[in-house]
């Protein structure tokens, strides 16, 4: 490869880094049929999508090599760029976003769907704020 080719390279992949990531938790159920039940192309505005888990994903008898799964595929989550979208089965979304808060040390942004105005909003979530609990 010549050396203008390899650093045209390395620049692509320099801005992809750089781009935010929004971790789908599960593909969307119907996306192996061709037909997914819900459309997320809404949440691409927030950063390139990948994917964690097929959809047919669940958590049953053995949640070991599911988590190391997901550990796995979530240790480069930046806190302040990328994005949680919780799709699917509720007891994979607990465990991701446990391992996130874990690696994060529970600072975390999700996409969150807005029925009334038909698009996704970032929440941005920290566990240790400081506040009262009551308020």
């Amino acid at each position: 490869m010549n050396k203008s080719l390899l650093e045209k390279s390395k620049k692509i992949n320099e801005k992809t880094e750089s781009l935010p990531i929004v971790y789908v938790t599960q593909e969307i159920p119907g996306t192996k049929m061709g037909a997914p039940k819900i459309n997320i192309m809404g949440a691409a505005e927030y950063g390139m999508f990948r994917f964690l888990l097929p959809e047919l994903s669940q958590i049953i008898f053995s949640p070991g090599p599911l988590i190391f799964k997901l550990r796995k595929s979530l240790k480069e989550y930046r806190a302040d760029k990328d994005f949680l979208l919780l799709t699917g089965d509720p007891a994979i979304i607990g465990v991701a976003c446990s391992i996130v808060s874990d690696i994060t040390n529970g600072k975390y942004q999700v996409l969150k769907w807005d029925k009334q105005e038909r698009r996704y909003y970032p929440i941005v979530i920290n566990l240790y704020e400081k506040g009262k609990i009551d308020e």
